[in-house]
């Protein structure tokens, strides 16, 4: 089981309160991640989850079992942090064993539980060596697997994959949420790419300056932001948000549109611009183009490769049925 509540959790640094009064339930077998801009309080929130941090007021259950006060190593949780935290001297296998070692577990149980989380993580042909002698998605998968033979109530995910390169970012992501699948144990993981959070999560926690602005499935988020700063920071490219004249047209202070849903058009249209910079994928194409009476250019979305150079004339079409109105505090207008 790994159910975990924070009920009124806070934290503050002297004077300064990082992580206002917030109620949060993880259900357990759920893959949560939190996410948000650099300095938003996720971290903090997952290091006050594990006890590495102090709570300045409010309680924190594990299971229904207040956990506010108890240790780091009694809370039944496993954390693997940004950086690796290997020991270089040690083999792969007397690192996934350290801490069955610690706990003071008989030999023939370490073995058995190395060896699962080993055959898990494709990691028995790397047994033997030391992590001087791995990759850095080995070397991330000898510290999961160092997790794992806890067989925690939960795992705790601080980064993970930001020392990765981008092509093993991709394939470690898919990993850890293949490990999930089987594990079927909670997940909690704090990550500032969006991306991660959309591809990964069964339910994202938004945060900004320590308050939750939203939370959510990955589409819930997606289709129906809360708010602007939602709305703004989840998607990529993010929502076209746009304000004046053509934002009271729909009886709003600020419009969006996502890129994928805006038509484009040589030929009429309702938004005259011109295309700028464009940025091509081979299976997309970015456009991102200056309109009359927009202040921000448009990012367009489109399907493969489209005849548009940068200076041309276009039109743009948004998809009525697709336009999100928010009003002038930047909330969501149903």
């Amino acid at each position: 089981m790994g159910r975990i509540t924070l009920d009124k959790v806070r934290k503050a640094f002297g004077d300064v309160q990082v992580i206002p009064p917030l109620d949060l339930t993880i259900e357990d077998g759920e893959f949560v991640v939190f996410v948000g801009p650099s300095g938003c309080g996720k971290s903090t929130l997952l290091r006050l989850i594990a006890g590495l941090e102090d709570v300045s007021g409010g309680q924190i259950r594990i299971d229904g079992q207040d956990a506010t006060r108890v240790p780091p190593a009694k809370r039944r949780l496993a954390m693997v942090f940004q950086s690796y935290a290997l020991y270089p001297h040690m083999s792969v296998r007397k690192n996934i064993a350290f801490p069955l070692r610690m706990a003071g577990l008989d030999k023939a149980e370490q073995d058995k539980r190395v060896n699962a989380a080993a055959d898990v993580l494709n990691l028995t042909d790397y047994l033997d060596r030391r992590p001087g002698q791995l990759s850095g998605g080995q070397r991330q998968r000898v510290a999961i697997g160092r997790a794992i033979v806890r067989e925690p109530a939960a795992f705790l995910f601080d980064e993970p994959l930001s020392n990765l390169d981008a092509a093993l970012r991709v394939g470690m992501r898919l990993e850890i949420s293949e490990l999930h699948k089987r594990l079927k144990t909670t997940m909690v993981y704090v990550t500032h790419d969006q991306v991660e959070a959309m591809t990964m999560a069964d339910k994202i926690v938004v945060l900004r300056a320590g308050h939750i602005e939203q939370v959510g499935s990955p589409l819930e988020l997606y289709r129906a932001p809360r708010n602007l700063f939602v709305a703004g920071f989840i998607g990529s490219p993010k929502m076209n948000l746009i304000g004046g004249a053509l934002a009271a047209q729909h009886d709003a202070t600020t419009i969006g549109i996502r890129p994928e849903h805006i038509a484009v058009s040589t030929d009429a249209g309702d938004w005259h611009g011109t295309v700028g910079v464009s940025e091509h994928l081979g299976s997309d194409t970015f456009f991102h183009v200056t309109c009359e009476g927009i202040a921000e250019p448009v990012t367009v979305r489109v399907g493969g490769e489209v005849a548009l150079h940068y200076g041309d004339s276009v039109w743009l079409t948004p998809d009525k049925s697709q336009i999100h109105r928010f009003d002038t505090e930047g909330l969501r207008i149903a």
